[in-house]
């Protein structure tokens, strides 16, 4: 989940730039047929409010233009802030006013738009509109990110433009220093590489804590996104730690009477839970001191900067940190790998049971009070079609269709941020969004004022689960989803 603007202002830049570079080179393969489309909606202007990120302004500066000059139809893309965007988008739709033909979708919004009936089902409306299925396009090349926009009949209510997962970051420069390497193991008697354990992951941020204290360096050994009062915190613990070592879906079993007590069949208040709450909070206790203040995007520069060893940053973050001279003091050392894991997650992801951590991102979905549906559909189609996702993807660092993972700009790319695309490919279906919940920012509010006492050491960790739990428990009771 993410509130606010996800990236720094260089890659914005650098993809504007990069924009206006690839602009000329989008060559649709059936220029015709969508001059053809298009001509029944003369006059027609399309409007869509979206946040402002690398892979929003490609919309706005590339595709939208590119689409006009092919099919006549205008689209006009308002980019704003996360908070702005949601604002106009929700109640635009709750007013029915029709302003908006496309609205941004965050991925763990979309099960709260789909409770209220907000969006077109955009795979039922090709269907019924066959004139309007576009040649190249293809439901079937999204990748698995296009799941957390399925209904539960399988349709599609939002086309994804953008998805990154939280990766495992590291100094390859560190860990491949023949120096550092001899003082790791003669102090661990162990070979230094990327973690894949937790136990190995603490063992390693506190060397490097230890060896940057000796060193006289501004150096620690892991990241953590641990702010005492925002929710970014809340989000690391249950989206990228918690399920590392077992517990998924915030916990919450919604097969079993929503339950997130133990005492009821949950796991909020697990064993595992708890276990996973101290462990990220020892390795926050080794992390920079900025941590306890630190979103997602502060722990990005903690890590751009050469502060940490280690770190779970965001895919899209990734990019920049591992490329942009600008902001990153480690560009060329950068290297990319799966979280660690507790024994058994692995098995659990594979075989579709559980997730290693968090795959995020957006859509452009359709809303019901659109007044230009059928033109909008053109429009939504020509964001997914394969011959644009190169040059997007090169601008924007996200990948939606499986196809662009073999386009020679990606796969160039992919060298220089340490395999951070192959990653995506091979490994995204180890992750997972959001859980499917409506009620998603009201568990929140319900229980980020314990988990930001547990932080503080108002309370302590087995407590404030067990009042977690419990809370979560009476506001899923009181929406009527618990029985």
């Amino acid at each position: 989940m993410k509130l606010n603007l996800k990236l720094s202002a260089s890659v914005v830049a650098l993809s504007m730039i990069a924009g206006a570079a690839f602009a000329q080179e989008i060559d649709v393969k059936n220029p015709e047929w969508w001059q053809e489309a298009g001509k029944q909606f003369e006059g027609v202007t399309l409007h869509g409010v979206t946040e402002s990120t690398p892979a929003s302004n490609y919309i706005s500066d590339v595709l939208a233009p590119k689409f006009e000059d092919l099919t006549g139809i205008s689209v006009q893309i308002e980019t704003t802030s996360w908070d702005q965007m949601y604002d106009k988008a929700i109640k635009d739709m709750e007013a029915k006013t029709g302003i908006y033909d496309m609205v941004y979708i965050e991925q763990d919004i979309v099960y709260a738009y789909l409770a209220r009936n907000f969006l077109v089902d955009v795979t039922k409306a090709l269907k019924e509109n066959e004139g309007l299925n576009a040649p190249e396009y293809s439901e079937d090349n999204f990748t698995t990110f296009a799941d957390n926009f399925r209904g539960k009949d399988g349709d599609l209510y939002g086309l994804p433009m953008e998805a990154f997962i939280k990766v495992y970051l590291y100094r390859k420069d560190l860990f491949d220093d023949p120096d550092i390497k001899a003082a790791f193991k003669e102090k661990t008697g162990k070979e230094l590489k990327p973690a894949t354990t937790h136990e190995d992951y603490a063992e390693i941020a506190q060397f490097f804590t230890d060896y940057g204290k000796e060193k006289g360096m501004d150096l620690w050994g892991t990241t953590a996104q641990a702010h005492t009062g925002h929710p970014a915190s809340w989000y690391e613990y249950y989206e990228s730690v918690a399920p590392t070592f077992g517990v998924y879906n915030w916990g919450i079993d919604a097969d079993n009477n929503y339950a997130a007590t133990v005492e009821h069949g949950g796991t909020m208040n697990s064993p595992e839970a708890k276990k996973a709450l101290k462990w990220w909070l020892s390795m926050r206790d080794i992390a920079p001191p900025e941590s306890v203040q630190s979103t997602w995007t502060e722990v990005a520069t903690t890590f751009a900067a050469g502060r940490a060893a280690q770190g779970l940053v965001y895919g899209e973050n990734a990019a920049w940190i591992a490329t942009d001279e600008s902001k990153s003091r480690v560009v060329g050392k950068v290297g990319v790998a799966l979280p660690p894991l507790e024994k058994g997650v692995m098995e659990d992801a594979e075989s579709g049971k559980g997730y290693i951590g968090y795959y995020d991102g957006g859509a452009f979905g359709l809303p019901v009070t659109s007044k230009n549906q059928e033109a909008s559909l053109l429009f939504l189609q020509f964001m997914a079609l394969p011959e644009v996702q190169e040059d997007w993807a090169a601008a924007g660092s996200r990948i939606t269709l499986t196809s662009t993972y073999d386009t020679p700009k990606v796969k160039e790319i992919d060298e220089e941020l340490g395999g951070y695309y192959t990653m995506l490919r091979d490994d995204g279906k180890l992750f997972k969004g959001a859980p499917e919940y409506p009620f998603h920012r009201q568990v929140i509010e319900a229980t980020t004022p314990t988990f930001y006492q547990i932080l503080t050491g108002g309370i302590s960790v087995d407590d404030g689960l067990d009042q977690m739990a419990e809370k979560t428990e009476e506001e899923l009771k009181s929406l009527g989803y618990r029985k």
